[in-house]
């Protein structure tokens, strides 16, 4: 039997892997305009270290994805809150998001090896994609926040 929204997250919270958070939209603005620093980042150390930019790309989806959590009241409490915040995402998005999210996926995963085992290189073509990706998932984040909350003047 497939579960539905509701039950899914009722299964989250069940297991401990998020819990309840009041919303806070002073904290999930400093997530997001974080999220546009770490993409500037990014950019600025792809000519000098294919592996920074790729962590910070990264870590922009990581932020705003959390910021979405934030949104909906919730908040990852378990040992991989990562691949929790991912899951959620791809949860409150939707199927409309799911090569995004796979990609979102497949940088933790990437993120996780390189940072483990230093015989794995991150290519300049892994880099420059991997911040592709990072620039349309903030954009759509934000966009989502902002549509979801319309009475906020956020400054993203």
């Amino acid at each position: 039997m497939k579960m539905n929204y509701k039950e899914k997250l009722e299964d989250f919270l069940n297991r401990g892997l998020i819990k309840p958070q009041e919303r806070n939209f002073s904290q999930i603005e400093k997530l997001i305009l974080r999220a546009y620093k770490d993409l500037e980042v990014a950019k600025i150390n792809l000519k000098i270290d294919e592996e920074v930019a790729y962590n910070y790309a990264y870590l922009s989806m990581l932020r705003c994805g959390r910021a979405l959590l934030f949104l909906k009241g919730f908040r990852p409490t378990d040992g991989q809150q990562h691949k929790t915040v991912i899951e959620i995402v791809s949860l409150i998005l939707g199927d409309e998001f799911k090569d995004i999210i796979e990609k979102f996926d497949r940088m933790r995963r990437k993120r996780n090896q390189f940072t483990y085992d230093p015989f794995l290189p991150v290519s300049k073509e892994e880099a420059e994609n991997a911040l592709k990706t990072a620039e349309n998932f903030v954009k759509i984040i934000s966009e989502f926040i902002k549509k979801e909350s319309p009475q906020q003047e956020f400054k993203f």
